[in-house]
């Protein structure tokens, strides 16, 4: 703590603080340039994330071809069969008579005890009954699926008699692998296996004598049957059906699942009955997703297009921690919104990124059809209002008279021809926003970067290294003003106890 002014009467503490003002002007200018290095920063990769945002629209968008091969598929007995239809297909009408769905093969067990009491679900297996022991027991499984022709690799779960009740057991069959469920009904005392496959042939093979053993004892006992293994069969016989249905003339095709597919067509199979399934090409959602990318491309330039039109207000530095001492709150937040304007004013990186993605709009691909191989001929150009700054107008008309008259040219102006070699529109604007991100990236970098990656964090961290040496000096020229201000009040002490010394001397001659 320091204490001047008490021979002198100044106040030394307002004076030095005085003084210390005049030489901290220095680094208020360097904490100044340092906010501005950080919100032009801020606003580069603000337009980062908007250029981002793009690029994955029309990733997920105008550059997959199923965008432009959306169907519509419609069921004249929606409740017999729905369908869906891959992109891929060809629009069809097709007539399909169901005459059985397919079901799945089921196993009921008799009755585990014919006491007329039948054991609870919660029931250790150990007090259900002597025969499952005390010992754990491996049961081990193969399962032969609807139309396969080998039984599968073995499956095994382990029992412990003395910590499982029926109901775990039921739980630890259904979750072993088999594509099959278990359940234990206390009120029959049987239990129930179910495939949960549809379609015939399924078989469910018992390993060795202890896996028969333990379904002999949970009431599968006279539904064993086979020699090298021991196959479980249904009493009577509930095997599961085969799908069964007439196509376009085709009668008695069979499928395991009432869910297939033919010729790109997924048909869904919901009851007996006939019905006729229709699939176009949905040129509504091809429309929908055009403008979509249109009004999410127009969004983005026009945001860049206003930052890098911002004014600059020179006159509106970033505040000092004093100066917004001095200011209300909503003086200050005026202030910083001018102070933050202009920060891209400009700029060559996004002005020259919005001109290369106006060409990349501009220039012809070869879609194989000269008539269609730019987007002004489909009824895509640039607003003619020069206020708009390279803003896209669609003329609907005239793009559904494109995709009537040629829809694979249309897509193919998009998404390119791999196959010749071509590249649509959607890849190289996507290239045009990845070398414009890269270079912003170089320029201000991302949140996974160092400030010694790229170049206003260079300049950031050069800042900070000459804010630190500035406040080492101002320390140095603080403790200088005090020296010389002690020296001062050491003098004038000094002064005045001669004065009074001198005082008492001509006081006393009296």
């Amino acid at each position: 703590m320091r204490i001047g002014g008490l021979a002198s009467g100044m106040d030394i503490d307002t004076i030095v603080g005085d003084l210390m003002k005049a030489e901290r002007i220095p680094l208020d200018k360097l904490a100044q340039k340092k906010t501005t290095l950080e919100w032009q920063r801020d606003d580069y990769r603000s337009m980062n994330k908007l250029l981002t945002d793009l690029d994955r629209f029309v990733l997920d968008g105008i550059a997959l071809q199923g965008t432009f091969n959306k169907k519509t598929v419609t069921s004249t007995n929606p409740n017999a069969v729905t369908a869906t239809a891959a992109g891929s297909a060809s629009n069809i009408t097709s007539n399909i008579k169901v005459t059985q769905l397919a079901t799945a093969r089921n196993w009921v067990s008799a009755p585990i005890l014919d006491t007329g009491v039948n054991a609870k679900g919660t029931d250790l297996l150990k007090d259900v009954s002597a025969s499952f022991g005390t010992t754990p027991i491996e049961l081990k499984f193969r399962v032969q699926k609807p139309g396969n022709a080998a039984f599968e690799a073995v499956k095994t779960i382990l029992i412990d008699p003395t910590k499982d009740t029926l109901e775990s057991v039921a739980k630890k069959f259904s979750e072993a692998g088999l594509d099959m469920s278990a359940f234990y009904d206390e009120s029959t005392g049987k239990f129930a296996i179910s495939n949960n496959l549809t379609g015939s042939g399924s078989k469910l093979s018992l390993e060795d004598t202890a896996t028969v053993n333990f379904f002999s004892s949970i009431g599968f006992g006279s539904m064993l049957s086979g020699t090298s293994a021991q196959l479980l069969e249904a009493t009577p016989a509930v095997d599961g059906k085969d799908a069964t249905f007439n196509l376009n003339g085709v009668t008695d095709i069979k499928r395991p699942s009432n869910n297939f597919t033919i010729s790109g067509v997924n048909y869904s199979l919901k009851a007996v009955g006939e019905s006729t399934i229709s699939s176009t090409t949905d040129t509504e959602g091809v429309i929908t997703s055009i403008k979509d990318f249109v009004k999410k491309y127009n969004e983005t330039i026009e945001a860049i297009n206003k930052k890098t039109a911002e004014t600059k207000y020179r006159d509106f530095p970033p505040l000092t921690d004093a100066q917004r001492k001095d200011l209300s709150e909503k003086e200050a937040e005026l202030w910083d919104e001018k102070a933050k304007s202009g920060m891209l004013r400009g700029d060559s990186i996004l002005s020259s990124g919005l001109n290369t993605m106006r060409s990349v709009l501009y220039a012809s691909v070869n879609t194989g059809d000269t008539k269609y191989d730019q987007l002004s001929e489909i009824g895509i150009t640039t607003s003619r209002n020069y206020l708009d700054k390279g803003k896209l107008e669609i003329d609907d008309k005239k793009l559904r008279e494109a995709l009537a008259a040629n829809p694979e040219a249309v897509m193919k102006m998009f998404t390119g021809d791999s196959a010749n070699n071509v590249e649509g529109i959607a890849k190289k604007l996507r290239a045009s926003i990845d070398q414009t991100v890269d270079k912003i990236e170089l320029k201000a970098g991302n949140a996974l970067r160092t400030n010694a990656q790229f170049t206003l964090g260079k300049e950031l961290t050069d800042v900070d290294k000459r804010i630190s040496a500035f406040e080492d000096r101002l320390k140095q020229v603080e403790d200088r003003y005090w020296r010389q201000f002690s020296a001062m009040e050491s003098a004038i002490q000094r002064s005045n106890q001669q004065s009074a010394y001198l005082m008492q001397q001509f006081g006393g001659g009296q």
